[in-house]
């Protein structure tokens, strides 16, 4: 039987509440939401905090709304309520693309949107779709708050510029007019990416005028394909540009071989991907 180690739980009732106990208990202090990824390492003790913040009862970073330009979508929101949010799907369809695919329904109804941020393992599905999406991250501290382009987010695998005593409050989507999707390979229904691509374009007339392109488990520095992003913008929607920038993400992608298959397959994959997921994108205008 796995236990981990001993540790302190404390229950926030506000966002300030928990900034205090990550305060009082320093560097050593973790927050839990839905638990799924932090509490199995903690039971390996590849993780050992010495106590646990929950902030399971902040409703205040929650929810799914519409604030001005932005597609705002609290830290707190389960999987589930994005997945359930019609706005959010009618805004951007690779959030629902991507949330149908993350694990199966007991974990969408807990984990959060947020905790899958954090946790940055780099076959989490939704850190590729923000990516793709230029979203903003809005991150509160002692100092105040502060926001970070979600390409910025990601330091390296399992590593975010998120600092001791700091939470993610919010994931924030520019609204605009825009086309996407999300493609994913895996072994089994609900199982982590063998690889994942999203696509965001916007289109006017004939000419894509932005492009966005996230990759999962692929070896993409900030889990974007940039190289391919700029090859489309500026260019016609046509077949073979779409192939082309397929092409570029597989040439520049850094897959690892793990478990799920060696260098050479990730690389095809991630070129299959790419042009899957700008193929069903422009399927949407």
């Amino acid at each position: 039987m796995q236990v981990p180690a001993a540790f302190q739980y404390r229950k926030a009732t506000t966002v300030e509440h928990a900034l205090t106990l990550l305060a009082e208990y320093g560097p050593d202090s973790m927050i839990v939401a839905g638990g799924h990824s932090l509490l199995p390492m903690m039971k390996l003790r590849l993780a050992h905090p010495e106590a646990l913040v929950d902030i399971n009862d902040l409703d205040e970073l929650a929810g799914v709304r519409v604030d001005g330009d932005w597609l705002a979508v609290g830290a707190m929101t389960r999987h589930a309520e994005l997945l359930a949010s019609a706005e959010a799907g009618r805004l951007f369809p690779i959030l629902h693309d991507a949330e149908r695919v993350i694990a199966d329904p007991i974990v969408r109804n807990r984990g959060t949107v947020g905790g899958s941020l954090c946790q940055a393992d780099p076959s989490e599905d939704l850190s590729a779709v923000f990516a793709a999406l230029r979203a903003v991250l809005v991150i509160r501290g002692p100092s105040g708050t502060r926001s970070v382009a979600a390409r910025d987010f990601f330091v390296g695998p399992y590593q975010t510029v998120v600092a001791p005593g700091e939470l993610l409050a919010e994931i924030r989507v520019p609204l605009r007019s825009s086309v996407s999707a999300y493609v994913k390979v895996d072994r089994r229904a609900g199982d982590w990416a063998v690889g994942a691509a999203g696509a965001v374009l916007v289109v006017e007339g004939d000419v894509i005028t932005e492009a966005g392109i996230g990759l999962t488990a692929l070896g993409a520095p900030g889990f974007v394909a940039a190289e391919a992003e700029a090859f489309l913008a500026g260019g016609s929607p046509s077949e073979e540009r779409l192939v082309e920038a397929g092409r570029i993400a597989s040439r520049l992608c850094r897959p690892a071989a793990d478990q799920r298959g060696p260098v050479e397959y990730k690389r095809h994959l991630a070129g299959e991907l790419v042009t899957r997921a700008l193929r069903r994108a422009m399927e949407r205008i």
